[in-house]
């Protein structure tokens, strides 16, 4: 049978979701070995209950899978298994982060620079003008914008993002058989061209109100940043900056006047300390430290690596050879005792030879 049958096949068993998938995945030693191992060890893995147990050994999902596989290969979708090297390495980084991502359009789901933009259905002329100059702003930044394709902060951050030839993105809480809100559907094509559609859920999946907040997940894991906008005292945009502070990424927030009703959760935002305060794209290029990259040159680089403690030399050339890792994998990797790991990391960051990432991951400057 096709893996990935197995695959959408896992995200349909009821009652497992995506933190016991992957541990199901994790001590079968792969997605097929979920369906074929017996019941008994099945109950030995921690978090995974009798109900669970049941509904896999007592499953019926294949057809379904089936179905869907060839919907997807119909309309050119690609899937993303959260194994898979496409899967998006900021999103992985989440435990909570969904088992299968359904993809269509173009953008790099891994680019250098991400940023969601989010905010209120009923945008103001204020919100909407803030909107635009801060994605203007980052039109010289190539960063990837994230939305959600509702109406109001959403819709304006995508349409910012292609009048300013930037790629965006929207997260969806359906299927890709469908647009919602309809009334976007022309601003989604355009979309695909330098952009895309992305969603953890089946087609033939309604655009219902509990499918939003989950969304939100994915719009707060792929980012750098979390931008809102426009807020009332409640709402999907303050679901996202909660799930974004729990990420460890950052969030800024637009102040506005205390009598504003739609500025309110920005301004709670601030006063708690959840968000920092912006005025424009340069707080953000200052606070995720975009610019200073710019000024370091190779030259001081290999001079800093000339005489490194053995520690940080081999942090360094772990990360040369494997690309990003968090600091449990260079721990594992390396050897070393997590605080000496610790310590050299944290040096070679004052040192400006590596640059912590969402998510506490580390890459080379």
């Amino acid at each position: 049978m096709d893996e990935l049958i197995y695959k959408i096949a896992l995200t349909l068993i009821p009652n497992v979701g995506s933190v016991n998938g992957k541990n199901l995945v994790a001590y079968c030693g792969g997605v097929d070995a979920v369906f074929t191992e017996k019941k008994k060890f099945l109950m030995k893995i921690p978090g995974i209950g009798e109900a669970t147990v049941n509904s896999i050994v007592n499953h019926n999902v294949f057809e379904r899978a089936e179905e869907e596989v060839n919907f997807i290969q119909k309309y050119n979708i690609k899937t993303l298994f959260y194994l898979d090297s496409g899967y998006p390495s900021r999103l992985k980084q989440c435990t909570d982060s969904p088992l299968m991502l359904y993809y269509k359009g173009n953008a790099d789901l891994n680019n250098d620079r991400i940023v969601s933009i989010v905010g209120t259905r009923n945008a103001t002329e204020y919100g909407r003008d803030m909107c635009r100059r801060i994605v203007e702003g980052l039109s010289d930044s190539n960063a990837l914008i994230i939305s959600g394709l509702a109406y109001g902060i959403d819709t304006w951050s995508h349409k910012a993002a292609l009048d300013f030839n930037l790629p965006t993105i929207a997260a969806l809480g359906h299927g890709l058989d469908r647009i919602y809100p309809y009334a976007n559907r022309s601003l989604a094509e355009k979309m695909l061209v330098n952009g895309g559609l992305i969603t953890e859920f089946m087609s033939q999946t309604k655009p219902d109100r509990e499918n939003f907040p989950m969304r939100n997940r994915i719009i707060a894991g792929m980012s750098d940043a979390v931008i809102v906008v426009e807020a009332g005292a409640k709402g999907g945009a303050l679901i996202t900056a909660d799930l974004a502070n729990s990420y460890n990424r950052d969030v800024f927030a637009v102040p506005g006047r205390i009598s504003d009703t739609f500025s309110v959760g920005c301004n709670n935002l601030i006063k708690t300390n959840r968000a920092a305060l912006i005025q424009s794209a340069d707080d953000i290029r200052y606070i995720l430290n975009w610019d200073s990259h710019k000024n370091l040159t190779k030259v001081v680089q290999r001079r800093l690596f000339v005489e490194l403690p053995p520690e940080e030399q081999s942090v360094i050339d772990l990360l040369r050879n494997e690309g990003d890792l968090d600091i449990d994998s260079v721990i594992g990797k390396t050897g070393m005792q997590p605080s000496k790991a610790a310590s050299a990391l944290l040096n070679l960051e004052f040192e400006g030879i590596i640059r912590c990432l969402p998510g506490k991951v580390y890459r080379l400057c």
